[in-house]
C-alpha cells in the first residue's frame, strides 16, 4: 500500500495547478472581503493537496486526531494510519453491517464505532481488534463528548453519548489484553442522564463536555455541556463533587429534570446538524463554537468567567449559507472551524467563510475526484482533511490571519487589527494611519497627532494639516512623538524640531501672557515649556545651539524664561548679573546655592553681597562648607575695613570663627584677619582667642611678630603679655606684665617649666619690683613663698640697708631648718644604697651555685629529641633546648646585627675546633685558644640564652607579630588559590 505521506510536500508545490481557483460568474461575484499583500495574493489561506493514497474499498468515513487517521470503507473495515509512522497501517475488521458513525477521542487513543445496526464497536490505539460493546446494542449513537482531560491508553473516563432518539448516556469503557477478551466486559458502565426527546424523538448530532478550571481554592469542579438537535442547542451547566458516585453526569443534568434547560431554536432545520468549537489549545477550553443548521452556520464565542449563568455563550449570531448563482440551495454536508474560518463542505466544493465579516473568502471547487462526502479537523494538530469515496485530502493553512487586521481595520477596531500586525510595519502603518484619520475626523486632534507621529506619512503633509486647522497643542504633540522617536545621530532634525517646538511654546505664552482669564492655562504651558527644556534629549540638543535659542527668547522678550533657560545651561553668571541689575540679592543667593553651581562664583559676586545681605551671605558659605576656600573670600571680608557697619563687622567675625573652630582652618591669613577683628572691634574674645591657639609659637596659626604689634598698637598689654610669653621672650612678657599687674608677672615667670634657672631670674625680677617699687616687706616675704626657688639668701640685697633682722628672723630659720631637712635626706639615701648593694651581693652568690638535675629521658623543647645527644641549654623555668635548635628558635626574633654575629661566632668556633695543636705549639698558645674559645661562647651565650625563647620576652613581643611575613604575603596568598 502506498503512503499517504510521500508527496505531501511536492503536493504544496502543485497546489496552484492541481487544484484550480473557483471562477464566480459575472452576475454574482463573490466578495472576498480582503485586500491582500502583493507577494501573497497568488497564495491561498486554505489550498487543497491530494494525499497520494488509493484506498483497497470505497471511503465511507474518515475522522483524524492527534495525527492517527481512521478510515472506514465500504467492505466494513477500518484502516488506522499513524502519520508518523504512515508505511505500517492496521486494518480492523468490524462486523458485518455499514458503519453509521465514526467517534475519535482527541488523543487519538480511543475509537468508537457505531453501525447501521445499532451496534457499538470500541477499538483501543494499542488493540488491533474491535469489541462490540454489549451494554450499548439497541442504540444508533450519533454523538460522543469525549473527556479531554483523559490521558489514559486503558480507559476513556466518563463520556457522555448522544443517540438517535435523544437521549444523553453516561460511559466508561475499560479496554482489557486482546487475549482476556472473553473473561473481562468492557463496558464498565452505561446509564442515562438526561433526554432531549421529550417533545418528540430527535438525534442529538452534536455534543460537547468541557470542565471548567476552579477560580479558588477548594471549589468544586464546575462541568459545561454543550448539546445539539437538528433545530436546538442546548448548554447545561452543573458541579460534581469530587468523590461523586457514577454517573457522575447526573450531577449537572438533575437540576433540569424538573425546568426547560437552556436552549436555542433555529426554524427550518433539514434533519441534521454539526457541532464544532475551536480550541487555541489541545486541552484549554474553547474559544469560539460554530453549529451547521437548517438557516445557516451559528457562530459565537465562550464566556466561561461566569459562575452563575447557564448560559455561557457570548457575541452569537447566525451566518447565512453563501447563495450560489441563482441554483437552488444545495445543503452543507459537514463544517470545520479553525480560528477565523468557517469551512463547509458541499458535495462538489468546499466554501471558506471569515466569521469576523461574514464573507466568503474562497471557494474550492472539486470535480475530478468524485462527490465529497466527508471533512473534518485534527483536534491536536489543527489539520483539515476532506476526503471523498476513493481520495483523501489535506488542507494546508498559509498564514490564516494574514488579513484578519484588514477586517478589524474596516471595523475601527484598531487596537485588535494591531495585534496581527506587528510583524508587518507596512501594515502596522497602514492601521496607525487609518487610526490617526479617524480620530482627526472626530476632531480629537491630540490623539490623531500621537498616531500619526508613528506613521511613515510626510512630515510635511502632516504639519500643514495641523495648522490648517489652527491647532497648535496638537501640532505640538505631533512633533514631539516625532522627536522622541529620532535617532542621537539625526541632529540636524533634532535642532529643527526642538527650536520649532520652542517657538510654537513661546507664540502660546506670548499670547496667554497677561490674560486674566487665562491665568491657569499659561501656568500650565509654562510648566509643559519648562518641563520640555529640561528633557534630557533637549537639554543636550540645546547645548550646541544655546546663543540660537537667547536670540529666540529674548526677540519674545520672556525675560522669566531666559532666566530659566539660563540655569538650566548652569548659566548662572548671567543669571546672576541679571538679579544684581535687579537689586534681588536674595535671588542671587539663590543661584549661588545651586549645587551644580562653581566656587569661583562665589568669589566673584560675594563682595557686592556682604554690602547688602551680609548675614544671608555668611550663612551660605558656613553651607558651602569645605568647598569654599576662606583665603579666597578675604576680598569679600576686609570690605568691613572701609565704613563698615557693626553688621558685617559680626558676620565677617561669625564666618571667621567657623573656619577656625568647625572647620580647623589653619591658614595664617585668616587667622591674622580674624585676630586684627578682635583687636579693633571684640577685644573682649582676644585673651581667649590667643588661649586658644596655645603658647608655642610653632603651633600657633597667626603671625605673633604681626600679632604683638596689633595689640601693642591698640594698647592690649595682656594680649603682648601672652605673645611675648608665646614667643618664648619670658623676660619682656615678665617686664611688661610687671607694669601691668604683678600676679601676670607671676603666672608669665611660672611659663619655663623645663628652665629652673629662667624661672629663678624671672622671680628675682619679681621680687626686685616689690621691693624697690612697692617697698613691701611683707609682699617680698610673699613672693618669698611663692617660689620655691628662691632663698632669703637671694632676696636680701633688694633691701635697703636700714632694714632691722626682725622682718627676716622666720625666713631664716626656715631656711635653715630646709638646710637640715636636706642633709638628713641625704644620709636615708646613702644607708638605702649600702643595703642594695649587700642584697645583690647575696643574690649573685645565690645563683653561682645554682643547678639542675637532666634525666636521659629528658627532650629538647624544639626538636622532641633526646637532650644528651649533643650540647645543651638549661633555663631555670626547666625548659631545655639543644645548642643548635635554641640558635634556631631565637633566629627569627634577634635583629639582622645579631643574626650575622651568631653566624661569625659559630664560624670562628667552628675554625678553633678544627685547628689542630703543632709539635712546636707551646702550653701559651693552647691556654690562649681555650680562652678565645670561652670568650665566644660566652658573647654566644650573651645572645642566644639570655632568657627563656618560650618564658622570656621575646614570647610577650610576639604577640602582635603576624603569622606571616609583610616580604612573604603576596606569595603565600597565590600558593592558596
Amino acid at each position: 500500500m502506498s503512503s499517504l505521506f510521500d508527496q505531501y510536500e511536492q503536493a504544496t508545490a502543485r497546489a496552484a495547478s492541481s487544484v484550480p481557483h473557483p471562477q464566480p460568474r459575472e452576475s454574482a461575484p463573490i466578495s472576498s472581503g480582503y485586500v491582500s499583500a502583493s507577494l501573497e495574493e497568488d497564495v491561498r489561506i486554505f489550498s487543497r493537496n491530494r494525499i497520494s493514497f488509493t484506498p483497497p474499498k470505497p471511503i465511507t468515513h474518515m475522522v483524524v486526531n492527534n495525527n492517527i487517521l481512521i478510515i472506514a470503507m465500504k467492505d466494513h473495515s477500518i484502516l488506522r494510519i499513524d502519520r508518523e509512522h504512515p508505511e505500517q497501517p492496521d486494518e480492523v475488521k468490524v462486523g458485518d453491517d455499514p458503519v453509521h458513525r465514526l467517534f475519535l477521542d482527541p488523543t487519538g487513543r480511543h475509537l468508537l464505532i457505531s453501525t447501521e445496526a445499532q451496534e457499538v464497536f470500541y477499538l483501543s490505539r494499542n488493540s488491533k481488534k474491535c469489541k462490540n460493546l454489549a451494554k450499548f446494542k439497541g442504540h444508533l449513537i450519533d454523538s460522543v463528548g469525549w473527556n479531554k482531560s483523559n490521558t489514559s491508553d486503558t480507559s476513556t473516563s466518563e463520556i457522555l453519548l448522544g443517540t438517535s432518539q435523544g437521549v444523553i448516556y453516561e460511559a466508561e469503557i475499560q479496554a482489557g489484553e486482546d487475549s482476556r477478551f472473553f473473561q473481562q466486559s468492557l463496558d464498565q458502565y452505561f446509564k442515562q442522564v438526561f433526554s432531549l426527546g421529550k417533545e418528540g424523538t430527535v438525534p442529538v448530532t452534536g455534543i460537547e463536555v468541557e470542565r471548567i478550571p476552579a477560580t479558588k481554592a477548594g471549589e468544586v469542579a464546575r462541568f459545561f455541556v454543550m448539546a445539539t438537535t437538528p433545530g436546538r442547542l442546548y448548554q447545561f451547566v452543573g458541579t460534581v463533587p469530587s468523590q461523586a458516585d457514577t454517573p457522575i453526569f447526573l450531577n449537572v443534568f438533575q437540576k433540569y429534570e424538573d425546568i426547560t434547560p437552556s436552549f436555542l431554536e433555529l426554524p427550518g432545520n433539514f434533519g441534521y446538524s454539526k457541532l464544532e468549537q475551536y480550541c487555541p489549545k489541545a486541552r484549554g477550553l474553547p474559544k469560539t463554537f460554530a453549529w451547521m443548521t437548517g438557516p445557516g452556520v451559528y457562530f459565537g464565542s465562550f464566556d466561561f468567567s461566569s459562575q452563575s449563568r447557564d448560559n455561557l455563550t457570548c457575541d452569537s449570531h447566525l451566518l447565512p449559507y453563501p447563495a450560489r448563482d441563482q441554483e437552488s440551495f444545495l445543503r452543507p454536508i459537514s463544517v470545520v472551524l479553525t480560528e477565523f474560518h468557517v469551512l463547509l463542505l458541499f458535495q462538489d466544493r468546499v466554501k471558506i467563510l471569515c466569521v469576523l465579516n461574514e464573507q466568503l473568502i474562497d471557494e474550492d471547487i472539486s470535480q475530478s475526484f468524485g462527490r465529497l462526502m466527508g471533512l473534518c479537523r485534527d483536534r491536536i494538530k489543527g489539520t483539515i482533511w476532506a476526503f471523498t469515496d476513493t481520495s483523501v485530502f489535506m488542507y494546508k493553512i498559509v498564514r490564516e490571519a494574514r488579513d484578519v487586521w484588514r477586517i478589524y481595520l474596516d471595523k475601527g477596531d484598531f487596537d485588535r487589527a494591531k495585534e496581527f500586525v506587528r510583524d508587518n510595519p507596512a501594515h502596522l502603518d497602514q492601521v496607525m494611519s487609518r487610526q490617526a484619520e479617524h480620530f482627526f475626523e472626530m476632531k480629537k486632534y491630540d490623539k490623531s497627532a500621537m498616531y500619526y507621529a508613528m506613521t511613515e506619512k510626510s512630515f510635511e503633509e502632516i504639519s500643514l494639516k495641523f495648522i490648517e486647522a489652527k491647532q497648535t497643542d496638537a501640532l505640538k504633540v505631533f512633533l514631539m512623538k516625532k522627536l522622541g522617536a529620532l535617532k542621537a545621530e539625526d541632529k540636524t532634525q533634532l535642532t529643527m524640531l526642538v527650536m520649532w517646538l520652542i517657538e510654537l511654546n513661546l507664540n502660546q505664552l506670548g499670547a496667554a501672557r497677561g490674560k486674566a482669564d487665562q491665568q491657569t492655562r499659561f501656568k500650565e504651558q509654562q510648566e509643559e515649556f519648562q518641563k520640555f527644556l529640561a528633557t534630557t534629549r533637549v537639554m543636550e540638543c540645546l547645548s550646541s545651539n544655546v546663543n540660537t535659542v537667547y536670540d529666540l527668547i529674548a526677540s519674545h522678550g520672556d525675560v522669566e524664561n531666559m532666566v530659566y533657560f539660563a540655569m538650566l545651561m548652569q548659566d548662572y553668571e548671567r543669571v546672576i548679573r541679571h538679579h544684581i541689575q535687579n537689586e534681588d540679592y536674595t535671588a542671587v543667593l539663590g543661584v549661588l546655592r545651586k549645587p551644580t553651581n562653581s566656587a569661583a562664583l562665589f568669589y566673584k559676586f560675594s563682595p557686592v553681597l556682604m554690602q547688602h545681605i551680609p548675614h544671608d551671605l555668611v550663612s551660605a558659605w558656613i553651607e558651602q562648607g569645605k568647598a569654599l576656600k576662606a583665603k579666597k573670600l578675604i576680598p569679600s571680608l576686609v570690605q568691613c575695613d572701609s565704613g563698615p557697619s557693626e553688621m558685617q563687622v559680626l558676620e565677617a567675625i561669625r564666618y571667621l570663627e567657623n573656619c577656625i573652630k568647625k572647620l580647623g582652618n589653619k591658614e595664617q591669613a585668616i587667622h591674622n584677619y580674624l585676630l586684627s577683628l578682635y583687636c579693633q572691634h571684640q577685644p573682649s574674645n582676644l585673651m581667649g582667642y590667643l588661649a586658644a591657639q596655645g603658647e608655642i609659637a610653632d603651633n600657633v596659626n597667626y603671625d605673633v611678630k604681626y600679632a604683638l604689634r596689633l595689640c601693642a598698637e591698640r594698647k592690649h598689654f595682656k594680649a603682648c603679655v601672652h605673645i611675648y610669653t608665646t614667643m618664648g621672650l619670658y623676660e619682656e612678657a615678665v617686664d611688661l606684665a610687671l607694669q601691668v599687674d604683678v600676679d601676670l608677672a607671676k603666672q608669665s615667670a611660672e611659663k619655663p617649666e623645663d628652665d629652673e634657672a629662667l624661672r629663678r631670674k624671672l622671680w628675682l625680677r619679681i621680687a626686685k619690683h616689690v621691693v624697690s617699687e612697692k617697698n613691701d616687706i611683707k609682699k617680698a616675704m610673699a613672693v618669698l613663698h611663692e617660689c620655691p626657688l628662691l632663698k632669703i639668701e637671694d632676696i636680701l640685697p633688694f633691701f635697703p640697708d636700714f632694714v632691722t633682722i626682725d622682718h627676716f628672723k622666720d625666713a631664716i630659720c626656715s631656711s635653715l631648718a630646709d638646710y637640715n631637712q636636706h642633709i638628713e635626706a641625704l644620709k636615708a639615701d646613702m644607708e638605702d644604697a649600702s643595703e642594695s648593694a649587700k642584697a645583690l651581693r647575696s643574690d649573685i652568690q645565690e645563683t653561682r651555685n645554682k643547678y639542675g638535675i637532666v634525666s636521659g629521658q629528658q627532650k629538647c623543647a624544639s626538636c622532641n629529641y633526646p637532650l644528651l645527644t649533643r650540647s645543651f641549654y638549661l633555663f631555670p623555668c626547666e625548659h631545655m633546648f639543644h645548642s643548635d635548635c635554641l640558635v634556631t628558635e631565637v633566629h627569627p626574633h634577634l635583629t639582622p646585627a645579631k643574626n650575622i654575629r651568631i653566624s661569625e661566632i659559630q664560624s670562628q668556633l667552628t675554625t678553633l675546633h678544627g685547628q689542630r695543636p703543632q709539635g712546636s705549639s707551646t702550653s701559651t698558645e693552647g691556654a690562649t685558644k681555650r680562652e678565645e674559645i670561652d670568650r665566644l661562647r660566652n658573647e654566644l651565650d650573651d645572645i642566644v640564652a639570655a632568657e627563656c625563647v618560650y618564658c622570656g620576652e621575646i614570647m610577650i613581643r610576639s604577640i602582635d607579630k603576624p603569622f606571616i611575613d609583610h616580604d612573604e604575603y603576596e606569595a603565600v596568598i597565590k600558593s592558596w588559590e
